[in-house]
């Protein structure tokens, strides 16, 4: 029997980056970025057994060059002003690798991303409220790996609305489903599968409050990074495009 110790899970955690270069108050509540509020969120509760590193917009290929990805297990994914921007080129290259099996955690705005929509098929659209808001989360479903350790329900003082109707497809699995003051209610947390991949969608997290150092909050994005990372030493088909469509040609450990 092999006393090899497991590898940590690789992580990269991409962030568009802009609000923090374009307004003070963003940069002050938010010093190392969003980036690095949600490094740390993982680092704080995964410790020793996950290795972080952050990727943001500006950087040459968004930081996520086939290298970059090709060393990464999950891949959370935050954007908002600047979706049109980001190369059709890198969703693709991250696209294939979420069907060949690494995990993608999208949070907040980054359900109107490239990535998102391409992998949903929908518009992702929902209606929202800019004004400060209380966001109450209640969990729907106690046994998800996601919900571990996370107090039922959660509140969030200062936080955008979000509502209905999202348009997503019907979640694998609802685990979280979150009320606002004006009565509205919104699907905060939903699992997919998409290929080898697992996709978790985790909505609060504005740039305007201080979302990303509630403590329940970073909990919530480390159990999806856990949760959405390949299975130990699993074997994952390389998916490989041709002339008539994708087909399995050998293999590669996720």
């Amino acid at each position: 029997m092999s006393t090899a110790t497991p590898r940590p899970l690789r992580v990269t955690v991409w962030n568009e980056g802009r609000h923090e270069q374009q307004n003070p108050e963003v940069a002050a509540r938010y010093p190392e970025g969003i980036h690095g509020a949600v490094a740390g969120a993982v680092a704080e509760y995964l410790g020793g057994t996950a290795e972080v590193r952050t990727a943001t917009l500006d950087e040459p290929e968004h930081g996520l060059t086939e290298d970059v990805l090709a060393a990464t297990d999950v891949l959370t994914w935050w954007g908002n002003l600047a979706h049109r921007e980001v190369s059709d080129e890198v969703v693709k290259r991250v696209h294939r690798r979420v069907l060949a099996g690494m995990g993608l955690v999208v949070l907040h705005s980054g359900h109107l991303s490239k990535i998102f929509t391409r992998l949903m098929g929908t518009t992702c659209t929902l209606r929202w409220r800019s004004g400060r808001d209380r966001e109450v989360v209640w969990t729907v479903a106690p046994t998800h790996p996601v919900a571990a350790g996370v107090p039922h329900p959660f509140v969030i003082d200062e936080q955008e609305m979000y509502g209905e109707y999202f348009d997503i497809p019907v979640p694998d699995e609802l685990v979280f489903l979150s009320s606002f003051s004006g009565g509205e209610v919104f699907r905060s947390g939903c699992a997919f599968r998409r290929g080898h991949g697992k996709i978790f969608y985790f909505s609060p997290g504005d740039q305007d409050y201080p979302v990303y150092h509630h403590p329940h909050v970073r909990h919530v994005i480390a159990n999806a990074v856990r949760w959405a990372a390949p299975e130990a030493d699993r074997s994952v088909p390389r998916l490989v495009h041709s002339e008539s469509g994708w087909f399995e040609r050998g293999g590669e450990q996720a």
